[in-house]
């Protein structure tokens, strides 16, 4: 918890976890607050470059794209969001009890975690997307079940190092349960770890969703999806209209440098909280071991004084 602590008190944080909040408000307000609906079609204003009346220009069909950037966002995120929790809760669960139980279980579920490992993640989710069907959901599918190993392995071996410490040793020598040492003990210290992976994992949510969009697995026309989107704007970027594929390519990049420096900004303060830790810890067994020979040193003196003290003749007797 103490690296949580760190991470909310760390300035660099600031800068990408404002720009995500930044990309929530957008995509949340945007599309109420704008006076041109995403799929409002007016041919008379087909293909206009950004002006004032429309900032992010029209598409062919004199779409504003201002407003279908900020649909996208909400899109996106959304998705994204639900496809990184739900990686989060089956890898998670996975490695949980595979680094807190093993034996048998342990070898065969990560074996077949290695297995999804050994395919590219973007093929396998091309796969799993062409095998469901084509769409938005089974793009998600696709891209939440390329992450689960991920946090399937990374949570595992955070439990069997939490599981070797020694004050879990301890708790089970006083008689505590499984279930209550992994709750109270295991769990909150893997939070840390858990969230980290997840911001990484949401960048590559939204950059894997926005892919499988792009070759026309995911969500097709004509939703607003950023990578649905870049691709209707590619065939009229030959013939100037840069915007239609632009302004949803620079959001999509926006969004996956933000998520991508806020999980090293996350990473960064863990570490630093862990070496703080093991250098007070290092520090206080120092302070010990003086404390030690001081307080021998004055015993042994002390005892010493006394001995002189009763063999001395002078020393008058009872």
């Amino acid at each position: 918890m103490r690296a949580t602590r760190a991470l909310l008190a760390d300035r660099r944080v600031a800068v990408p976890l404002a720009v995500l909040v930044a990309l929530v408000l957008f995509a949340i307000f945007a599309p109420i607050l704008w006076s041109h609906g995403a799929d409002t079609q007016d041919l008379l204003h087909s293909l206009q470059s950004p002006s004032f009346a429309h900032p992010m220009g029209t598409d062919q069909l004199g779409r504003d794209m201002f407003a279908r950037v900020a649909t996208g966002a909400r899109i996106s995120l959304i998705v994204a969001t639900l496809v990184t929790l739900a990686g989060a809760l089956i890898g998670g669960l996975i490695g949980l009890l595979a680094g807190t139980i093993g034996g048998l279980s342990d070898g065969v579920v990560m074996r077949l975690m290695d297995a999804i490992l050994a395919f590219p993640p973007l093929i396998l989710a091309m796969a799993v997307t062409v095998g469901l069907g084509i769409g938005l959901n089974t793009a998600a599918i696709g891209v939440a079940l390329v992450s689960v190993p991920w946090y399937a392995r990374l949570l595992r071996s955070e439990a069997l190092r939490i599981r070797s410490l020694p004050f879990i040793e301890a708790s089970y020598a006083i008689g505590m349960t499984r279930s209550r040492v992994i709750a109270r003990h295991v769990i909150p210290h893997m939070l840390p770890v858990l969230f980290i992976q997840m911001a990484a994992a949401f960048g590559y949510a939204v950059l894997g969703l926005a892919s499988l969009s792009f070759v026309g697995l995911g969500a097709q026309v004509p939703t607003p999806e950023w990578g649905a989107l870049i691709t209707e704007g590619l065939s009229y970027s030959l013939t100037g209209q840069w915007w239609i594929s632009i302004f949803p390519g620079v959001a999509l990049l926006i969004t996956v440098t933000a998520a991508s420096m806020l999980s090293d900004r996350m990473r960064d303060c863990s570490i630093r909280a862990a070496s703080t830790r093991g250098c007070r810890d290092r520090d206080e067994r120092r302070r010990h071991k003086e404390a030690d020979r001081l307080a021998r040193a004055i015993f042994g003196a002390t005892i010493l004084a006394f001995i002189i003290c009763a063999r001395c003749p002078g020393t008058p007797r009872g």
